[in-house]
């Protein structure tokens, strides 16, 4: 029998609160902002979905947090719900039956979905609405509802289609890693309610070293490929997942393999839209260059004189 080590999640970090403000962003949608002078502690969630027993308590506390609610819904046969995220509903747990093709045993295997908060924001690169998105120094990617418009731009420049509009407000929603929390010097609801320590949080680098033994701990059991997901292709995420397959990470209700940002935000959002603006000035230019040329266009006596004859003509 193989041995392994146990290993605790890390106590909490005493200087993890940061009292998030303005003076702390470092991103703002649609804007130009001066990064922050003081750059907070990288924060990080991660789940450890080998430790996931799918009991739903992050759901819960994420409702109870956030004061939302959900209707009842009935059984269609699933573990999964609601089944798939809402506007009211920020995270969920996405259930998979895998049958493991080298050692044929069937896996149960269950994740947490939500904001990944990425590094390198999609959702917040292809907003056009100025400041509706926002990213702190410590790396968590907020949303400012008074400021959205509603257009599902950052639903299209998410990598891991997160966001949700809302039929009611017509706003976009999702997990805001409970900002309000930790700028208080408290962890997200979520990993507070956990039970089996599943889910943890602290800072980034924390959290990287408690995943070094979580994976260690696993490869001991037999898991060969075990490792974090913490994909480069975003520049990185805070929230991170210590996945026994890690090589596969798609098995796990299609968790993107190596998400990147569309290409079509890239663009819009680059090269296209500088070219947009380069035609707009030399347009800008040919109208100046015309009335210079031709002058103003001026109406001739002979002009007024048809018009009234036409206007004559119609009443």
């Amino acid at each position: 029998m193989a041995n392994f080590e146990f290993v605790l999640p890390p106590a909490p970090t005493k200087d993890i609160k940061v009292g998030l403000s303005e003076a702390d962003l470092v991103r703002r949608s649609a804007s130009n902002i001066t990064p922050a002078a003081n750059k907070l502690p990288e924060v990080a969630k991660l789940i450890d979905v080998s430790k996931c027993i799918g009991c739903k308590a992050c759901q819960v506390a994420c409702l109870e947090w956030n004061d939302k609610r959900i209707p009842v819904g009935e059984n269609v046969g699933t573990y999964d719900f609601p089944p798939d995220l809402t506007p009211n509903m920020f995270t969920v747990m996405r259930y998979t039956e895998w049958v493991n093709p080298e050692s044929k045993n069937l896996e149960w295997l269950i994740r947490k979905d939500g904001c990944m908060h990425c590094e390198d924001p999609g959702c917040l690169k292809a907003c056009p609405a100025p400041g509706a998105i926002v990213q702190y120094s410590n790396g968590i990617v907020d949303f400012d509802h008074d400021k959205c418009i509603g257009c599902g731009y950052c639903v299209k420049g998410c990598p891991f289609n997160i966001p949700r509009i809302s039929e009611v407000d017509h706003k976009a929603y999702k997990c805001t890693l409970c900002s309000d929390r930790v700028a208080v010097g408290q962890g997200p609801a979520c990993a507070h309610a956990c039970p089996t320590h599943a889910i943890v949080f602290g800072t980034k680098d924390e959290m990287k070293q408690h995943a070094e033994g979580r994976i260690k701990d696993l490869k001991s059991r037999g898991f060969a490929n075990a490792g974090l997901y913490d994909p480069p292709g975003v520049d990185g995420t805070h929230v991170m997942y210590v996945l026994q397959h890690a090589d596969k990470p798609e098995i796990y209700a299609n968790l993107p393999n190596n998400p990147r940002i569309s290409p079509i935000v890239e663009l819009w959002k680059g090269v296209t839209k500088y070219a947009g603006l380069a035609a707009m000035g030399a347009f800008a230019v040919i109208g100046l260059v015309h009335h210079v040329v031709t002058g103003a266009n001026r109406v001739t006596p002979e002009d007024e004189e048809n018009a009234e004859k036409l206007t004559g003509s119609k009443s």
